[in-house]
C-alpha cells in the first residue's frame, strides 16, 4: 500500500528516500527507497537513560537512511505530498499501540508559529491527519485533537537533561477551549502523542506531562524514527 502511495506523488527528479538523481523513479522514491520503506516495522524505542515521564513509545525505524531522506524532504524542502506515505507509516506505530476495538485519541506534537511559517503549516498535523484517515480505514476509532501550543524556546543543544526537561515543559502551553477534544473517548479509550523524531525523549515527556496535567493520560507515544534504538527490543 505504501508502494501505491508514493507512486501517486508528482515530485522532482531526485528520490526523495536517497537523494539519488536517477531516470526510474517511481514517481519520487527509487526502488531500492520504496523497497526500504515498505521493509519498515514499527519497534519499541527508548532514549537512554528516558528523561522522567517518558511514555512507552513505538518508531517506524531509525533516522538513518531512506526514512530519514523522506523526512527530510518533507520538512525541509518543502515536499509536503509525502505527507500521505509517512502518515501511513506513522499509522502502523500508532496501531502497535492502540487496540482496534477502542477509540483512539492522536495529539500531533504541536510547532511553533515560526516553523509553521517556515514550513508552511504544521507539518505534524498534516501526518497525524494522514495517519488517522489510514487508522479509520482499517476499522480503527481515531479522533486526531490540538490542545496544545508550542512557544519559542531556546537552543538545547548545552543543556543537561534536568535543564531540556524545564525548557520543554515550559515551552507548552494548554488551549484554554478545545472544541474538538471528546473527553469521554480520552477516558475510555487511548491517547497517542505523534511526532516525527524522538531524540532525548525531553519533549515527549514534557508533552505527556502537560497532557496528564488536565487530565488526560497518555497511553504511548507514536513516532517515524527514533536517532538511534539503543536496546535491541523484541518487533511488537
Amino acid at each position: 500500500m505504501l508502494l501505491a502511495d508514493l507512486a501517486d506523488l508528482v515530485l522532482p527528479a531526485a528520490c526523495a528516500g536517497c537523494g539519488a538523481e536517477r531516470t526510474r523513479l517511481i514517481h519520487g522514491a527509487c526502488a531500492a527507497c520504496v523497497t526500504e520503506l515498505e521493509g519498515l516495522r514499527p519497534r519499541a524505542a527508548e532514549p537512554s537513560p528516558p528523561p522522567a515521564g517518558f511514555p512507552s513509545c513505538v518508531a517506524v525505524g531509525s533516522y538513518a537512511g531512506a526514512l530519514r531522506g523522506a523526512l527530510l524532504a518533507y520538512k525541509e524542502k518543502g515536499r509536503h505530498r509525502l505527507a500521505k506515505p509517512l502518515g501511513t507509516l506513522l499509522a502502523g506505530a500508532v496501531a502497535a499501540l492502540a487496540p482496534r476495538d477502542r477509540p483512539v485519541t492522536l495529539v500531533p506534537v504541536p510547532s511553533t508559529a515560526a516553523a509553521r511559517r517556515e514550513r508552511h503549516g504544521d507539518h505534524m498535523a498534516r501526518l497525524a491527519g494522514h495517519a488517522a484517515r489510514r487508522l479509520r480505514s482499517a476499522g480503527y476509532l481515531v479522533n486526531v485533537v490540538q490542545p496544545l501550543r508550542a512557544l519559542p524556546r531556546p537552543d538545547s543543544t548545552s543543556l543537561d537533561q534536568h535543564e531540556r526537561a524545564t525548557v520543554a515543559v515550559n515551552s507548552l502551553r494548554m488551549i484554554p477551549r478545545i472544541g474538538n477534544l471528546r473527553r469521554d473517548d480520552v477516558l475510555r479509550g487511548t491517547l497517542v502523542v505523534a511526532d516525527d523524531i524522538v531524540t532525548t525523549g525531553a519533549t515527549l515527556a514534557a508533552v505527556a506531562r502537560r497532557l496528564e496535567e488536565a487530565d488526560m493520560q497518555v497511553n504511548g507515544a507514536a513516532v517515524l524514527a527514533a536517532t538511534e534504538l539503543r536496546r535491541n527490543f523484541p518487533r511488537i
